[in-house]
């Protein structure tokens, strides 16, 4: 079967290679993917992955053979998979705690658009109550900073919007900021929590406008720049703030579920800014490196 792995040559990240069909466990359903959901962290670190491995770890499709033990759901369902590796082939091989059970209503291809842009911003914004808070998202025009907007406004926070420039604000007002901004510099606002998808000198700016008891929680780093504090700043009275990393990697069935139910409630999008053939992922590539990209990179499988 066709594959996209990874390619650490100046033509990468990526390329077509013919692979070996998955042989599932017990505990694994086999699922035949429909559509692929790229992310930029994915691409722009392939060193972080061996040469040749299939790569990618959200997608969607249908499952061809359940689980032999019973767990997860059967032939014919069309589920999202959110985090699994190895998840951009024709055909995978995924436990079902990695599965979402897409609702009839939700197209199978905003589904592929889940997995770790819906995923991370859940997992962050659940943990601290946000109804009236002030919630800062900065790269606000990507995938997912689109959900994190969105997600944010549905528990009742007022969200501010940080973007790289006007040619990315748009559509943010519509998915629930009620401020969109391209400098903190624009706002005196103080921020409950800040979502911080850049990294660099942003995260240095964004501490100057943390609340007290206002958490910076970092889940990218796309700007690919150091980050460094002025002496005093890091020092302070008042209620402590902090800094959290992310990096959890635990199943995501169950946020899944919850961000379909959304999506089928009509209360959340998927964030598709380009859609195409994975024959053209090369070009999908290039586009979301130059930031052409207003949310996700969604590819069928064909």
């Amino acid at each position: 079967m066709r594959a996209l792995v990874v390619d650490h040559s100046e033509a990468g990240p990526v390329r077509f290679a013919d692979v070996d069909e998955p042989v599932p466990s017990a505990g694994e359903a086999l699922v035949e993917i429909r559509h692929v959901g790229l992310n930029f962290g994915e691409l722009n670190y392939v060193h972080q992955w061996p040469v040749g491995a299939v790569h990618g770890h959200d997608a969607a499709g249908i499952v061809v053979r359940a689980a032999s033990d019973g767990s997860g759901p059967p032939a014919g369902t069309r589920v999202a998979v959110g985090m699994a590796p190895h998840s951009w082939a024709e055909r995978v091989a995924v436990s079902p705690a990695s599965l979402g059970t897409v609702p009839e209503g939700v197209d199978l291809a905003h589904a592929a658009a889940l997995g770790i842009a819906g995923v991370t911003p859940l997992r962050v914004l659940r943990k601290r109550s946000l109804l009236a808070r002030n919630v800062l998202v900065t790269g606000a025009s990507g995938g997912v900073g689109r959900f994190a907007v969105q997600l944010a406004a549905l528990a009742g926070a007022r969200v501010t919007a940080l973007v790289g420039s006007p040619e990315r604000a748009g559509g943010l007002h519509e998915l629930g900021a009620d401020k969109v901004l391209t400098d903190l510099a624009e706002t005196g606002d103080r921020f409950d929590l800040v979502l911080d998808t850049v990294g660099g000198p942003l995260v240095a700016r964004a501490w100057s406008s943390l609340a007290e008891g206002g958490t910076i929680h970092l889940v990218g780093y796309s700007s690919g720049q150091e980050t460094t504090f002025p002496a005093e700043a890091l020092f302070g009275f008042g209620e402590p703030r902090s800094i959290a990393t992310y990096g959890d990697m635990t199943p995501t069935g169950g946020e899944l579920t919850d961000l379909l139910g959304l999506m089928a409630a009509g209360r959340l999008s998927a964030p598709v800014g380009l859609r195409g053939d994975w024959q053209d992922v090369d070009n999908a590539v290039r586009a979301l490196f130059a930031r052409k990209v207003h949310g996700k990179v969604v590819l069928d499988v064909v």
